[in-house]
């Protein structure tokens, strides 16, 4: 079976020009997919709204004016609701002091979360780990020891990265909130420094994205297919630096566990952040988990969260009039199971099309 995808990649003001259909030119000459602009009964009139990223962005903003809205483009003063450092803390840590910082301007903001080097047990990486975890009881902030997991992964379980708000991290897979429908963006180690020092940095809001999913994943297919064939059929820097928005029936019917995977990807894909809207799905996801023996999460937070997306629908989802950069469409139902590589991202290849080269495998690694 292949790939049945449909593309819109047309500024935002385009949407709506005649129909006309062609062949990708990276694509071409590999596969048959064709990419077309949307019919104009599909058009969506622009008249202003704002994107879920814009949104989010917003309630973290500091120092709008009254009634001004974040756009994609603007420089805005961002307070995210946490920032993340894994093992990187020890470097992040120099340069905090180096700017005379001397006490955290919100202790609750970073969470220290150790990850990367966990099985290196030398002497010297012993001591760093023991030096961040004292710098974070110094400072009454969040650590999460070697063992606990990986950093994201722990965000997310212990409601850290919550729906609706910003959540920064010093890794370039911070994208991966965007699965329960935080805003997760990579930050830099020196803008973390300054997140510790005075509780905020600057963000520019990048160009959004709207990447509908449609149709249903095939029995044996997961989120990771998806986005592996998104990283391959869009090879060509089509959302380098953009901010990604997952929408459509496709999309609703993923679970939590595929859209963390398709969010934490997107960072290959080449975007700031990958981001699905809470809906019923998200929602009896937190509800499990504050049902289990030892929650993390708070049943009332979760409550709370319920019923604010029930009286506020508005506050969760993209305006119907926002403006996108670009629009793309996928067919779940046309996607197999698919192999990364090798080298690069940019290459995916069917697994029928590899069980038929018989490739020897000769080492494999269990993670």
């Amino acid at each position: 079976m292949s790939f049945r995808l449909l593309v819109a990649a047309a500024a935002a003001r385009r949407v709506g020009t005649a129909p006309r259909t062609h062949r990708h030119p990276a694509l071409a000459a590999r596969r048959g997919f064709v990419f077309t602009t949307p019919r104009a009964e599909e058009a969506v009139p622009q008249h202003g709204g704002q994107t879920l990223v814009e949104k989010i962005a917003q309630r973290h903003a500091v120092g709008l004016g009254a009634g001004e809205a974040v756009r994609s483009g603007d420089f805005i003063a961002i307070r995210p609701r946490h920032v993340m450092t894994h093992d990187n803390t020890g470097a992040v840590i120099p340069k905090f002091r180096s700017i005379g910082a001397t006490r955290l301007a919100d202790a609750q903001q970073p969470v220290f979360a150790l990850d990367h080097d966990i099985q290196n047990t030398s002497a010297k990486n012993m001591a760093k780990y023991h030096g961040i975890e004292q710098f974070a009881q110094t400072h009454g902030s969040r650590f999460y020891p070697a063992g606990r997991g990986i950093a994201h992964q722990v965000l997310v379980e212990e409601g850290l990265a919550w729906p609706g708000s910003m959540v920064v991290g010093s890794d370039s897979h911070s994208n991966m909130y965007g699965g329960v429908g935080c805003l997760g963006t990579p930050v830099v180690r020196t803008d973390a420094a300054a997140i510790w020092a005075t509780a905020q940095t600057w963000w520019q809001a990048p160009p959004v994205a709207r990447v509908e999913l449609r149709g249903a994943l095939p029995p044996g297919v997961v989120g990771k297919d998806v986005i592996v064939a998104l990283c391959a059929l869009f090879s060509h820097d089509e959302v380098l630096n953009h901010a990604v928005e997952f929408v459509g029936a496709g999309a609703h019917a993923l679970p939590i566990e595929d859209r963390l995977a398709i969010s934490n990807m997107t960072t290959e894909w080449g975007a700031l952040a990958g981001l699905f809207a809470v809906d019923d799905v998200t929602l009896r996801w937190y509800e499990s988990c504050a049902a289990r023996p030892r929650a993390t999460v708070s049943a009332d937070a979760v409550a709370a969260l319920r019923a604010s997306v029930e009286a506020e629908p508005s506050r969760w989802i993209a305006d119907r009039d926002a403006a996108y950069a670009k629009h793309l469409w996928l067919d779940l139902e046309s996607l197999t199971p698919h192999v990364s590589g090798p080298d690069s991202v940019k290459v995916a290849t069917p697994l029928a099309a590899l069980e038929r080269r018989r490739v020897s495998i000769n080492k494999a690694y269990i993670v």
